[in-house]
């Protein structure tokens, strides 16, 4: 915070929403929250509530940007505090190292005993950034942690603005998200009006190659954003539906190029992408036959780029993709040997990244995924439980590193998860009870952490079912079925409330099926009325998902295992 210099008040006598404290360190920083606070609008159910002050939070005091005309420092400070309904302090190693930052806490708080003294912290650790001031007297002040290891800037901001405008932090965080949703949605309307617009303008522009080029562009730089900020957004709020006709124009726009071969190699593996996505939606709704078709066609593209620039580090990244995609695909449909030629493949290119990457943390994540596959191909069916163990420790092991190298990168976080929770089946088949439990509680540690961080996070919502099943899965087979009960008690709560957000998802009416079949399979242990009840609840959601996708291939196993628990219970 600027010292020392001639700085004036103001003559009106204009009230401040809140006033800014900070080290001159943190300047820029303060700045930008000034701004963001002094454009804020509540929300209309919220803005009603506060009597008379309307929607807007109000004019927020910055120090030397705000001040007018007065004989000193002290004075100006002073006032300018004395009209300040609420005290924001910047709290960072800087911040707790300022004596003025300090005097302006004290001033305040003594000047107005009862209003707000609102800490963010935006640099450094608590111990290290907050001014000792903050604590005096037993005092404790409202903290918003704007870190992105912490609240995160969005989170943090609405703790600010509920502490100024004194409204519930839940209220302003529920209408966050809906404005998220809506503005995904306007988003993703727009999105398609461009392709629509792009597809016209592609037309007319053909005869011109200068102006095709430009018009392709632009297009591409579109179908980069559908490809990663719009796909995340909707993944986020559990809106994949919505990227069907998106996919499809983006591939119209490639079509209307004629020959592929003449597109740039960035054009063309940028179609590749496309598919990959267009697939694993295939993959998602059941469609496996389709799916895999895309990723087949995916993997001559990648394959030919990979030949021509061999060393790339992108190409290679790209062909470990489709790699990856047709043996997931093989695998759905119980293909094992397709499984492991492309997986094996996907374990080559992963080492051909580690050596010529310069993202490391990208090339570790994906040496731990190409383990992490194998461990998965030898777990399944109990074909080779040593090596999966084996391939799962040691893809951990390559995404422990990656998490280190890049520990804000979430999708690292999710790999490693899904790595322990592998982990934990294959313990469990070799019958190391206590390992498997402590594997599944570390997936869980890990994905209830993310869903702290990103409440509203459809994906990560669902994922997190998924450790509490594995539990359930141990206990079950510890001999401990009450435990199991309680465990999927819960599981099928989550699920069915995620059901009513996404009706569409069948990967979620999958997780709930076999929920329920869990939970009739330990019941049956000791109450076989209650079991045979969730057996028929299990019944009419395969049906459900029968009717809905009748392409659907991988039911047939679930209906063997229904028919065998209900003989044991005899409900049929």
């Amino acid at each position: 915070m600027p010292r020392g210099e001639d700085i004036s008040v103001a003559s009106d006598r204009r009230r401040f929403a809140a006033f800014i404290s900070y080290s001159h360190a943190d300047a820029d920083f303060a700045a930008n929250l000034q701004r963001k606070l002094e454009r804020y609008r509540l929300p209309k159910q919220v803005a009603h509530t506060r009597a008379g002050n309307g929607a807007h939070i109000g004019q927020i005091f910055r120090d030397r940007e705000d001040l007018a005309a007065a004989s000193s420092l002290s004075e100006a400070i002073r006032d300018a505090l004395s009209r300040a309904e609420a005290l924001i302090v910047l709290c960072s190693p800087d911040a707790k190292a300022s004596q003025w930052v300090s005097e302006e806490i004290r001033l305040f708080r003594s000047l107005h005993p009862k209003r707000p003294v609102l800490a963010a912290l935006v640099r450094g650790e608590p111990a290290e950034a907050f001014p000792e001031v903050l604590s005096e007297g037993g005092l404790e002040p409202l903290a918003a942690d704007l870190r992105k290891e912490g609240d995160g800037p969005s989170l943090g901001f609405l703790k600010i603005v509920a502490g100024i405008a004194g409204v519930p932090l839940d209220s302003l965080v529920q209408r966050d998200a809906q404005r998220r949703l809506r503005r995904v949605t306007w988003i993703t309307l727009g999105a398609l009006a461009a392709m629509l617009i792009m597809g016209v303008m592609t037309f007319f522009a053909i005869s011109a190659r200068n102006e095709a080029a430009r018009q392709r562009e632009s297009a591409e730089e579109l179908v980069e954003y559908m490809l990663t900020d719009l796909r995340d957004e909707l993944k986020g709020v559990g809106r994949l539906d919505v990227m069907d006709d998106v996919n499809q124009r983006a591939m119209e726009h490639y079509a209307r190029q004629g020959d592929l071969g003449s597109l740039p190699p960035d054009s063309l593996e940028r179609r590749t992408r496309i598919l990959h996505a267009m697939g694993e939606d295939d993959g998602r709704s059941g469609n496996l036959a389709a799916a895999l078709a895309k990723f087949r066609e995916a993997h001559r593209a990648t394959e030919a780029l990979l030949r021509k620039e061999p060393e790339n580090p992108d190409r290679i990244f790209a062909h470990a993709q489709s790699e990856y995609w047709v043996g997931q695909a093989a695998w759905q449909i119980r293909d094992r040997a397709t499984t492991e030629r492309h997986w094996q493949g996907y374990v080559t290119e992963a080492r051909k990244l580690l050596e010529l990457d310069p993202d490391k943390a990208r090339a570790n994540l994906e040496m731990g995924y190409a383990l992490g596959n194998l461990c998965d191909f030898y777990l399944r069916d109990n074909f080779d439980i040593k090596k999966a163990i084996d391939f799962c420790r040691r893809s951990i092991s390559f995404e422990q590193t990656a998490l280190r190298i890049a520990p804000e990168r979430t999708e690292i976080s999710i790999a490693l998860a899904n790595r322990f929770g592998w982990l934990a089946d294959a313990l469990l088949v070799d019958k190391a009870h206590g390992e498997a439990r402590k594997a599944r509680l570390s997936e869980q540690s890990i994905i209830d952490a993310l869903v702290a961080k990103d409440p509203r996070n459809f994906e990560l919502r669902f994922r997190q079912t998924w450790p509490s099943f594995g539990l359930a899965t141990i206990e079950m087979d510890w001999g401990n079925p009450r435990l199991a009960v309680s465990e999927t008690t819960r599981i099928v709560g989550t699920l069915r409330s995620l059901v009513t957000e996404e009706p569409n998802n069948v990967e979620v009416k999958r997780a709930l099926a076999r929920s329920h079949y869990m939970r009739a399979k330990a019941l049956a242990e000791f109450d076989l009325a209650k079991a045979r009840a969730e057996l028929s609840e299990t019944r009419k959601i395969i049906v459900e998902i029968e009717r809905a996708y009748p392409q659907g291939e991988a039911l047939a196993g679930f209906w063997k295992a229904i028919s065998e628990l209900e003989q044991r219970v005899g409900n049929r």
